[in-house]
């Protein structure tokens, strides 16, 4: 009986030690802790924290690391939480539910290097650390045993702690787990900020800056709507030194960003003199863990001025303006780089990182630029987007419509003076250059007939020309060119003209059919010249023969004439020497014989020298008998013919 009831004891204290030390030990995994609740205790938590720092009963400050760890289940509880990991690419927020409370107007609770990395809740109290949205943000890769009850931790994907705050307690509830968005943070505020080139739609890539925007700090100086890091005293001791314009706008456009890690040690941002708002220095290319209760980010392209352009800077923040025009210039106004107003040095070639939201870059084009009055519109840029074709009156009433061209230059030096006078390129397009191009058009063609227009529209466009020259002259632009590209005409002149224009090539057509008939007449001419080539040359040939004879007998004519004129003249004197001598020697014998004796003599001369060659008496006598005077006649007759 003794035995047994020996056994029966022993067994009821191994259940009792059995009972009492096995829940009382926990097993803490490697990724995770233990968060320990008392149950029962003669002290009492203070009222502003839920945290047990001195054995009170409730959670306390001291957890359990991994391992097996004791804990009397009788008087603790406890809980397993895994530890804070913070994927990559994404940052922790952390809001303490422990610590002093927030200042008045205080939106995230002060920091300093001796409140650690929010593992250790004691010293984080014992340091001053105050409630609320911790200003340093955990960044991607933390794996940290932190405090459950002392801290919420916020990721993309998953909120780690125990909250305290009812509403978020009720979240919990409904739910089931807590989200970013419980806190009013969207899941990709979580996300490290990650500034680099951007490809656009059309496959552009473009060069990105972060424009920054903070949510707490001292106010804003009255009339400033950005701030920057000792605001411009460094502009005002530049100028004292005597530095240049491109030297000051090297400062003004620099970044102060490293006073503050690129804003990521918001503490040091504050402390440097941070202030709240819009932020004049933008992050360049880089990842940043920025805390999203305290800094927004929102990407803009880096401003590019390309070749054949140059930027002037419209400033919104800065020194007050103080015009440095002078009085001759009377449309605007011109500032020292870091200054209020229209600077008056531009950019040129080259990439800024410029605020848009503290300057605007007005691009001005320094090489000529073509403007289209016309349905098409240049590819190079985008200004005459409003232009169209201009639409204008003879004095007839013809209603034209005129496609134009016009190419200006805008010099570099004198950008600035330009945008101070009409604000943009545009506003010099549509307002400026629009009305001098539309009006002289319109005013022009009325004033004419439409066919004088047409006929003349050379010199219409060189008056076009010297009027728009001089209009631009007034803004410092250089007009290149005005060419009047196409004369869309009314419909009643072009049948009239047409009509005429027929008519005057019918003409030309008849002209022309003459010409070819003339100039087949002088074809058919030359092919027979060539066919007859042969003859021709041989007549000619001949014809030379032909004149060589002719010559040749003329010279034996003329031969022949001499010697005739000569033989002639010879004679003649001959004849005349007889002559004479004859006359002289009758002048004789009529003076020894008288006039009838001399004749007589002279008869009987003549007779004697004829020799019988003048017959006295006849051959043949006709005489009258038997047969009569016919007989006589045929006798004749018959000696005349030989008739034998």
């Amino acid at each position: 009986m003794s035995a047994s009831i020996y056994f029966y004891g022993v067994g009821a204290l191994l259940f009792i030690l059995i009972a009492l030390i096995l829940p009382s030990i926990h097993r803490i995994g490697p990724t995770q802790v233990g968060l320990v609740i008392k149950r029962f205790s003669y002290k009492k938590l203070s009222e502003d924290s839920p945290l047990a720092f001195e054995g009170e009963a409730g959670y306390q400050a001291d957890m359990l690391m991994p391992g097996l760890r004791w804990k009397f289940w009788i008087v603790y509880r406890v809980e397993k939480h895994p530890w804070v990991q913070v994927p990559a690419g994404e940052i922790g927020v952390v809001i303490a539910q422990v610590g002093k409370p927030l200042p008045i107007g205080a939106k995230s609770a002060r920091y300093n290097p001796r409140l650690g990395n929010f593992t250790n809740v004691r010293q984080f109290i014992d340091n001053g650390g105050e409630k609320g949205v911790q200003r340093p943000a955990l960044p991607p890769g933390t794996l940290a045993p932190i405090h459950p009850i002392g801290f919420l931790i916020i990721c993309k994907s998953q909120v780690y702690g125990v909250p305290i705050a009812a509403d978020l307690q009720k979240k919990v509830e409904r739910d089931g787990r807590l989200s970013p968005l419980a806190f009013g943070l969207m899941p990709e505020q979580l996300e490290v900020v990650r500034i680099a080139p951007h490809q656009t739609k059309t496959g552009e890539i473009q060069d990105m800056v972060g424009i920054i925007t903070t949510f707490e700090g001292d106010p804003l100086p009255a009339g400033d709507i950005a701030s920057r890091l000792a605001s411009f005293t460094d502009i005002i001791t530049a100028e004292a030194a005597g530095k240049s314009d491109a030297e000051i706008m090297e400062m003004v456009l620099g970044s102060k960003n490293n006073l503050h890690n690129n804003y990521q040690d918001f503490q040091k941002f504050l402390d440097e003199g941070g202030k709240i708002g819009l932020q004049h220095d933008p992050l360049l290319y880089g990842m940043f863990n920025l805390n999203p209760f305290l800094v927004s980010v929102e990407m803009v392209p880096m401003l590019v001025v390309k070749q054949g352009e140059v930027a002037v800077i419209k400033s919104y923040v800065g020194l007050v303006t103080q015009d440095t025009s002078g009085m001759e210039f009377k449309y605007g106004s011109l500032v020292v780089p870091g200054h209020r107003g229209v600077w008056r040095e531009p950019l040129r070639t080259g990439k800024y990182p410029m605020n848009p939201r503290c300057y605007q870059a007005e691009i001005v084009p320094t090489a000529i630029l073509t403007l289209n009055w016309a349905e098409a519109i240049s590819e190079a840029h985008n200004l005459d987007r409003m232009l169209s074709q201009i639409i204008a009156k003879s004095c007839e009433g013809f209603v034209f419509h005129i496609d134009l061209q016009v190419q200006i230059h805008v010099p570099d030096t004198k950008a600035p003076r330009v945008i101070s006078m009409v604000g943009t390129m545009q506003s010099l397009v549509n307002e400026v250059l629009q009305a001098a191009v539309g009006n002289h058009f319109r005013d022009k063609l009325q004033s004419m007939p439409a066919v004088q227009f047409i006929q003349t529209r050379q010199a219409v466009q060189q008056d076009a020309l010297r009027h728009i020259r001089g209009q631009l002259e007034d803004y410092d632009v250089e007009t290149k060119g005005v060419y009047i590209q196409d004369v869309i005409l009314p419909e009643a002149l072009v049948k009239v003209l047409t009509e005429r224009e027929i008519a005057a090539q019918e003409v030309a057509t008849y002209k022309r059919q003459q010409e070819a008939q003339e100039q087949r007449i002088q074809t058919e001419h030359a092919r027979g010249t060539a066919d007859m080539q042969l003859d021709l040359a041989r007549s000619t040939v001949n014809v030379e023969i032909e004149r060589n004879n002719a010559n040749a007998l003329k010279a034996k004519a003329d031969g022949e004439s001499t010697y005739i004129r000569q033989t002639g003249a010879a004679k003649g004197a001959e004849v005349e020497a007889v002559g004479l001598a004859k006359a002289t020697a009758y002048k004789a014998q009529v003076e020894a014989l008288g006039k009838d004796a001399t004749a007589a003599v002279n008869i009987v001369t003549a007779l004697s020298d004829a020799k019988g060659s003048q017959r006295i008496m006849p051959e043949v006598l006709v005489l009258g008998g038997d047969g009569g005077a016919i007989q006589g006649l045929a006798g004749t007759l018959i000696k005349k013919f030989n008739v034998k």
